[in-house]
């Protein structure tokens, strides 16, 4: 693995993290392949839980737009990383702490324990870049915390504190900066010491009716997303980014 992503493994678990703090854990497309890689192998070998994890007030800031618009746009490694994420048969937690933007809340829609912090914020800002959902967040956001407030997080960008991410059901549980990462250890060991095909073969039922609909969301969205890179409008968001001032819509229809 690369200085921007780490893989450790312990006691059949494998920890994905995000190791990229000066940028808050913001993911360009080499860490996105490596993470697929590690849930490839995770899926195939002894592994019987995956964590993934960021570091101290970052989980992810989510794409590195920088990197994004450095190589066109390319969308073929974010999406064989989802499509690793949604096809995993081992249960996949995520220990979030701080930030967590973009991808780094859609992922966790596809998580089967997420435990967090009271200061993690949440946060989905595609409208604001000119851009749409993707990760099947369309689909699976409303399911999860409900229409009207995923209306508010995909078409406004509200943010989500940690107290409000729990009351609507987008994680778990919440704890402590300091105990965060040792209580989602302590789940996926609960997790790993269980008959691991029958874990498996659970996920498997309980995500086997709707995977199907995630995938084909997945590829909706891609399409999209990848027409609104060349649109006006995300050319504006991104020449706003990189001068740091607000995008000005005002001329679009």
């Amino acid at each position: 693995m690369s200085a921007e992503l780490s893989i450790e493994r312990a006691e059949r678990v494998t920890w994905i993290r995000f190791d990229r703090p000066a940028k808050k854990n913001a993911l360009t497309l080499a860490m996105y392949r490596e993470a697929t890689e590690a849930l490839r192998e995770a899926s195939t070998g002894s592994c019987r839980v995956v964590v993934i994890a960021g570091h101290p007030g970052a989980f992810s800031a989510g794409n590195d737009l920088s990197d994004f618009m450095q190589r066109q746009g390319e969308l073929g490694a974010v999406l064989d990383f989802l499509d690793a994420l949604v096809r995993c048969p081992k249960p996949i937690f995520a220990a979030v702490d701080g930030v967590a933007i973009g991808i780094g809340t859609t992922l966790l829609l596809h998580c089967d324990g997420v435990w967090a912090t009271e200061r993690s914020r949440f946060k989905t800002p595609f409208v604001d870049l000119g851009l749409v959902p993707e990760a099947a967040s369309s689909l699976l956001l409303p399911q999860i915390v409900g229409p009207r407030v995923a209306n508010d997080m995909l078409l406004s960008g509200r943010t989500l504190t940690g107290a409000e991410a729990e009351r609507y059901g987008l994680i778990n549980g919440l704890t402590s900066p300091e105990a965060i990462e040792s209580l989602v250890g302590s789940q996926a060991q609960i997790l790993a010491a269980k008959a691991p095909a029958a874990v498996r073969q659970s996920k498997a039922l309980i995500r086997g009716a709707q995977q199907e609909r995630v995938l084909g969301q997945l590829a909706a969205e891609a399409e999209v997303f990848q027409e609104r890179l060349r649109s006006p409008e995300f050319q504006e968001a991104a020449a706003a980014f990189m001068q740091k001032r607000k995008p000005d819509f005002s001329r679009f229809d």
